[in-house]
């Protein structure tokens, strides 16, 4: 079927989106935040912004939709001259190009030398573009939250989801008022797709994990783009189940690219420069969790916390055999197969023993509490506090990875992060 712009310009979105019954009705991306610029001389580009060029490339979509394909090619040369490594663009461009001078047979209609030559960069195009649009239709429900999120604290000014079936990662800010989404990128993963397992599998890892540092991108290699961030794995849970692997990060882009294909990483998760930097100027090392998974199930708050009532009873009995100082009835909190820093349950529990004598018997505080919850194979929780005994004014800082076993919540790792 051959369908020529002016006359069927509808047809033609629908090409472009592969969601033919979307193209009118496609909402208008939310524009970013502007911000105010430093002063510079008038031949000086303004740096770009985070979701900027995405913007601007779904009103370009719409426009093609409501046939203004004159407005809609007209904003398609300026973002490709603004943003002329963002290859999705340039395709788009070049379709509306061609449109000009013959029908447009399908999404990146190139020529048949150039599909036999470029096929698979063709097609994950066409696949970003998808993920894209589909990401950007299939919206959270307004004031939902990832279900992972049962309790942040007050240490976690900021939270970051992944959704791997929809290519995006969602920032969140969390204060006084709660856990608000505020913005939300395109992003690419492992090459073989998700769930690490080994090292050199070039698979994402999919759980609960923390930014644990800020690379000065003056280190890396421009392979990295604008920097990255380091997130914790293998986690505690990852080495209780055998997975290896390291060196998992989110970064930016080389320079000769703006984004890369929805799955061509060896394992990391890398977004648009202008959207790394935004994230990187905005959370906080240590503290920020970062979810990562296959799809992201958006709840209602309030339902989290009666969701979860009976885990906070158990953090209650866990908080009351330590105060205690009885170290057989706190035990009975740990996992046979508990494990830290290399030491099995029988040789920790000497270290276990000291900590209850300097207690002495008093009231502990879990302070700055925050509960993250993952589910696969096994149900989990991970959290994080400041252990602080009655009379005292700080103690360590916690992180516990829990397990259900049966109707059982037990300990399998322990450890002091700070």
């Amino acid at each position: 079927m051959q369908l020529n712009l002016p006359t069927a310009p509808a047809a033609f979105g629908q090409l472009l989106l592969a969601l033919c019954a979307f193209a009118v009705l496609l909402p208008a991306a939310a524009a970013p935040p502007q911000r105010k610029a430093a002063a510079q001389s008038p031949a000086r580009k303004p740096a770009p912004r985070d979701g900027e060029a995405e913007a601007r490339l779904i009103e370009i979509y719409r426009l093609i939709g409501q046939a203004r394909t004159r407005d809609a090619l007209a904003k398609a040369e300026r973002l490709v001259q603004d943003h002329p490594n963002f290859s999705l663009a340039q395709l788009v461009y070049g379709d509306l190009l061609t449109a000009q001078q013959r029908p447009v047979r399908a999404f990146g209609d190139v020529p048949d030398t150039a599909v036999r030559s470029a096929g698979q960069q063709l097609a994950e195009l066409r696949e970003e573009s998808q993920l894209r649009i589909r990401a950007l239709r299939e919206r959270p429900p307004a004031g939902a939250v990832p279900a992972q999120f049962v309790q942040l604290s007050a240490k976690n000014r900021h939270a970051i989801a992944i959704d791997s079936s929809r290519a995006r990662l969602y920032l969140f800010e969390n204060g006084p008022q709660g856990v608000k989404l505020v913005a939300d990128y395109y992003i690419s993963v492992g090459k073989a797709g998700i769930e690490k397992v080994v090292e050199g599998d070039a698979r994402t890892p999919l759980g609960v994990y923390y930014i644990t540092s800020n690379l000065d991108p003056k280190t890396l290699k421009d392979f990295y783009g604008a920097g990255a961030l380091p997130i914790n794995y293998p986690n505690p849970y990852d080495a209780r189940r055998g997975k290896t692997g390291r060196g998992i990060w989110l970064h930016g882009t080389p320079p000769e690219q703006f984004a890369r294909a929805p799955k061509a990483t060896d394992g990391c998760v890398v977004l648009a420069n202008p959207d790394l930097e935004r994230i990187i100027r905005t959370v906080e090392v240590r503290t920020t969790p970062v979810v990562i998974a296959q799809s992201l199930r958006w709840v209602n708050p309030a339902h989290v916390q009666t969701d979860h009532r009976h885990f906070k009873d158990v953090l209650q009995a866990w908080r009351d055999a330590k105060a205690s100082g009885d170290v057989g009835r706190l035990l009975s909190f740990y996992t046979p197969d508990f494990a830290v820093n290399g030491k099995t349950l029988a040789q920790w529990t000497p270290l276990l023993q000291v900590e209850l004598s300097r207690a002495r018997g008093r009231e502990i505080e879990m302070k700055d509490l925050s509960v993250l919850r993952w589910t696969d194979s096994a149900d989990t929780m991970v959290v994080t506090f400041g252990e602080v005994a009655a009379g005292a004014r700080s103690g360590p800082v916690k992180r516990q990875y829990w397990v259900r076993q049966g109707p059982q919540w037990k300990i399998f790792y322990e450890g002091v992060i700070g």
